[in-house]
């Protein structure tokens, strides 16, 4: 056995929390090193190639590049950086832990006037558990409210803190080489860094990246192997191609694999197979081309094996050791979700209505998506997803609302766990920036939601930043309440905080439900009558049906009401006619809003063309009967 390196290449993942500049910092290193072709057509923000992940300014996957970097630090000739852009947000947690596996360490990006959130926390505790060098990169320093000294300080203190919190569970870490990071200083729009702190608000003193790419090249080790082992490789992520099939993301960790060759494939139950690698392909910026063969540290995509999934190995036919699967967080939150049940049911023809439909979608979901459960329910036509959060759950809902398909969504609910005979629930770890005069309201609102203050910090700004430990439960429906208390200027992000045991009963939504008692074409009339005591959720001349939330009331309790009720017409002439002018515009909710706002008793129903929330039972007299039931049981 005898150590090699290769020092052509790096492999390096840039983590961050949501929207710190991650993916604006990848576009920067892509021109710079002129990556793309001279009659590419670039667009901003490169790495958002998923629709959804461009509308919400996001990155919801792990995707990966490769930099053939030629600049002044490379003093032996071209070195290829693969740099992996992360999500930031700890709801994709498995794209994260599957990243990190591809990596020999980390860029950690702190915005310049936030500092570092929640998901900072969460994304630099993995890349340390991982023992990843890391990159302190402070972005956006030209910010006008920049704090650039005490970011860095407070970055280092989450570094201590997180160093402090790993050395008891990983005695073997170095925790004096956590603590000595170097800082760059960066302006990911501008595509300028520096090694000496700016002032704050002002640019770096580089005009260009050469900064980041020198200490990029001189902190992340250039990968290691044994140059007597045979072929080993990582299975971590996986894509799609209409000509090739599915297609395999590797990471090389020693030997060499060529195109053509046959393979054994070590699946994740411990069972082996002889495959036959039929293309092989490396990345040049954004496009895949094809290669004879690769070793060591590259990442690379193959074709030829169908049902391979994320974690598995590739290795020697004919020495066949396997390397440890990629583990992953257990899930905290869960929803139904099953085939359409409403009344108007394929309305639209080509929609994809059935439960084996349903089922065939949600099993290739798994496949690519390591941080979700799919479970059985003791209806055929429905099943239990299990997720890290809310938002990922609801991605994969507005995902397959996109693709044509008509679903009942249940309000999520969290997992819990049964622990010395004590039903414990997920605990989040909630940190809120907002304006001072709304301090009350949101501490008044959190107590409601059994939330704990931990810490509270006043910047002198007029804006607090507030720490709480919050049941999960809590917050699911806290945003849109959050965000109307704060006027929309208020900052929350969360991130898990372990079990704990149950809170008791939370009540997250004051006002009941307007229900629908009829079927029929809502009509401008009724709504004008009822409008001054409930807010309503659908337009005129759309369809209803009985059982069908129209909108929220002013009181606590619900209300079923007569939303088609028209104008008795006479044959005597009017002095004034009908105004529409004093009509108050609807509420449209989007699929978050309309998970949050759903109650126990009550679903969403989702198609590609509208989004209705609607009761479970849809009947008002065989609701009435379940409600009085439960009344005596009290």
């Amino acid at each position: 056995m005898a150590l090699a390196t290769r020092e052509d290449l790096r492999n390096v993942a840039i983590v961050a929390h949501v929207d710190h500049g991650k993916t604006t910092l990848v576009d920067a290193m892509l021109r710079q090193t002129n990556s793309f072709d001279a009659h590419a057509d670039m667009d901003d923000r490169v790495m958002d190639s998923n629709d959804l992940e461009r509308e919400k300014g996001i990155t919801i996957l792990a995707k990966n590049t490769a930099i053939s970097y030629e600049g002044e630090h490379a003093k032996n000739g071209p070195i290829t950086i693969n740099v992996v852009d992360t999500p930031g947000h700890a709801d994709f947690g498995g794209e994260v832990e599957r990243a990190l596996s591809m990596v020999d360490g980390v860029v950690l990006l702190v915005d310049s006037s936030e500092g570092p959130l929640p998901q900072t926390r969460f994304v630099l505790r993995k890349a340390l558990e991982a023992k990843h060098p890391v990159i302190l990169a402070v972005n956006k320093t030209d910010r006008p409210d920049a704090r650039i000294p005490e970011v860095v300080g407070e970055a280092q203190d989450l570094l201590l803190g997180l160093a402090s919190d790993i050395a008891e569970e990983h005695p073997d870490i170095d925790v004096d080489a956590i603590l000595d990071v170097p800082v760059v200083y960066l302006s990911g729009r501008a595509g300028a860094s520096s090694l000496t702190e700016p002032a704050n608000g002002t640019l770096p003193d580089g005009d260009t990246l050469e900064a980041l790419f020198g200490v990029i090249l001189e902190q992340v080790p250039a990968p290691t192997y044994d140059d007597e082992h045979p072929l080993q490789a990582h299975v971590t992520n996986l894509d799609s191609s209409p000509f090739l099939g599915r297609i395999a993301l590797l990471r090389v960790h020693n030997g060499w694999i060529h195109k053509g060759e046959t393979v054994a494939w070590v699946k994740s139950d411990g069972t082996q197979q002889n495959v036959r690698i039929t293309e092989l392909m490396l990345t040049k910026a954004l496009t895949r081309f094809p290669a004879e063969k690769a070793g060591p540290g590259d990442i690379v995509a193959i074709a030829g094996i169908e049902n391979i999934t994320i974690g598995e190995t590739i290795a020697d036919a004919e020495d066949t050791r396997p390397l440890p699967l990629i583990e992953v967080d257990e899930p905290a939150i869960s929803m139904t979700i099953g085939a359409n049940t409403s009344p108007l049911v394929g309305k639209v023809k080509g929609h994809k209505l059935t439960a084996r439909m349903i089922k065939d979608r949600l099993d290739r979901e798994l496949i690519g998506n390591v941080s979700l459960k799919v479970l059985d329910t003791d209806r055929p036509d429905a099943w239990e997803v299990q997720g890290r959060g809310e938002l990922a759950l609801s991605i994969l809902v507005e995902n397959m609302r996109r693709e044509g398909f008509e679903l009942t969504v249940g309000k999520p609910q969290v997992v819990t766990k049964e622990i010395n005979g004590k039903t414990h629930e997920p605990y989040e770890h909630l940190t809120i920036d907002t304006p001072e005069e709304h301090l009350g309201a949101i501490t008044q609102l959190l107590a409601a939601r059994k939330g704990r203050m931990e810490n509270m910090v006043n910047n002198g700004t007029g804006w607090v930043r507030m720490e709480f430990i919050v049941p999960a439960r809590g917050l699911i429906g806290f945003r849109s309440e959050f965000m109307t208390t704060t006027r929309g200027t208020g900052i929350a992000n969360a991130i898990s905080h372990g079990y704990d045991e149950w809170a008791g009963q939370i009540v997250t939504r004051n006002n009941g439900s307007i229900v629908a008692d009829r079927s029929g074409v809502v009509t401008p009339f009724s709504m004008i009558n009822l409008q001054e005591r409930m807010s309503f959720f659908v337009q005129p001349t759309q369809e209803v049906y009985e059982g069908m939330v129209i909108g929220e009331n002013s009181r606590s309790e619900d209300m079923d009401v007569n939303i088609t009720k028209e104008k008795k017409l006479t044959n005597m002439r009017a002095a004034s006619s009908d105004s529409f002018e004093s009509m108050t515009p609807p509420r449209v909710l989007t699929l978050e809003e309309s998970l949050e706002f759903a109650r126990e008793d009550e679903c969403v129903e989702v198609t590609p063309e509208v989004i209705r929330i609607r009761k479970v039972e849809l009947d008002a007299s065989l609701r009435a009967r379940s409600a009085s039931r439960l009344k005596n049981q009290k």
